[in-house]
């Protein structure tokens, strides 16, 4: 049915708008588009300013979203203007499901309200908790924020769609503290990115190197890895490994641009590549001896089952949530046993690696999430909310 289904685009319209690569939360917020477009219609929202748009101009908007060009601004700015001149869509939600998988304006709030004024039975998705699980590794004021983000999904919320078992018990937790009820709640694995390699496509270093995938902030721990490099350049020279650092440089990471921009021995083994193309991700993952993921907490994990899709070993964290997503595949260390991480690079560098030899058979039995069986359970969830 057209318009059986409401979807909010407002992360994703900011986001594009502002010419900002996709992040994991985009994503997923992509995919929501891809499976649901057909029979939804767009929600957005702008600093307390909300609005359902007509099935013909949702459309429009989902069509531009999943192939923005550089006139994205200019052709969705027309877009909206035509859809806010009257006679207005019924901005009545009767019933139907509004699925926000971005935490957009839960911080807002009027949303609550909104929502129930509107009839919509709402379903949120939960990416994590870490603002208030690792307050000291967000902005300031991100946890309060993020509670009241908390405090509005499981109040007004009709559904909660997790990531991970992991997510589901830092937020049944919350709600316990909270004395707040727990809407019906399914978790559903997230898939990754499409990322192939194109035929014969050739290795983009000649020397052995790792990859490092994520946002350039203090919870990646790029430190502990630039400080590893570091002493493999001295103690090794020429022969020491390099390290492919992908990812936009964040918030609170000056100590990392430090040593990124004046380290004189990590000059030519370490490689930071602010973006890249889908194709040129997976050469780097295809071809390093392995991914390495030293974060200290996660919601998910993206980047580690990225790698393991496309048959890539992974050192990581030994996080709860990296045993759920990966089971017993990668390479396991906490994340500030440099000791550890350094062994394990060395081995994993040299010819022959036993470790990265006994990964790989393992690795031969992962079962990579899927957009499919994501949704299987999505729309288990929208029927037990029927």
């Amino acid at each position: 049915m057209q318009g059986s289904l409401l979807i909010d685009i407002s992360r994703l319209m900011g986001r594009t708008n502002r010419g900002l690569l996709p992040t994991g939360v985009d994503r997923v917020c992509l995919a929501y588009i891809a499976h649901f477009a057909s029979r939804a219609q767009a929600v957005i929202q702008h600093e307390g300013w909300r609005r359902i748009l007509s099935h013909g101009h949702s459309q429009e908007l989902f069509a531009l979203l999943q192939s923005p060009g550089s006139s994205f601004f200019r052709d969705a700015a027309k877009i909206i203007a035509r859809a806010c001149v009257p006679p207005w869509p019924s901005q009545d939600g009767g019933g139907r499901i509004y699925f926000n998988p971005g935490h957009s304006g839960l911080d807002d709030a009027g949303m609550g309200a909104w929502l129930s004024r509107t009839r919509q039975r709402p379903v949120f998705m939960v990416h994590d908790l870490i603002p208030l699980t690792n307050p000291e590794y967000c902005r300031p004021g991100e946890g309060e924020r993020h509670a009241n983000r908390l405090r509005t999904l499981l109040g007004a919320g009709a559904g909660v769609l997790t990531n991970s078992q992991a997510t589901l018990d830092e937020l049944e937790k919350f709600a316990a503290a909270n004395a707040l009820p727990l809407p019906p709640v399914a978790v559903a694995p997230l898939a990754p990115a499409a990322l192939s390699l194109a035929p014969n496509a050739p290795r983009p270093l000649v020397q052995p190197y790792f990859v490092v995938l994520s946002t350039i902030e203090p919870r990646k721990n790029h430190w502990l890895l630039l400080h590893i490099w570091r002493d493999l350049v001295v103690q090794l020279g020429a022969q020491a490994p390099h390290l492919v650092v992908i990812g936009q440089r964040g918030w609170e990471c000056e100590n990392v641009v430090d040593m990124l921009e004046r380290c004189e021995p990590l000059k030519g083994f370490v490689h930071e590549l602010p973006s890249c193309t889908d194709s040129e991700l997976a050469a780097y993952l295809r071809h390093a001896q392995a991914l390495l993921f030293p974060s200290f907490a996660e919601g998910y994990g993206m980047p580690l089952v990225e790698a393991l899709m496309l048959g890539t070993p992974a050192i990581a964290s030994d996080l709860p949530v990296f045993r759920e997503v990966a089971g017993d595949v990668p390479d396991y260390l906490g994340p500030l046993d440099g000791t550890g991480w350094t062994r394990a690079v060395r081995d994993y560098a040299s010819p022959g690696s036993g470790r990265r030899a006994a990964q790989l058979e393992r690795l031969a039995a992962f079962e990579i999430p899927t957009w499919p069986k994501h949704f299987e359970r999505v729309e288990a969830l929208m029927e037990r909310l029927q």
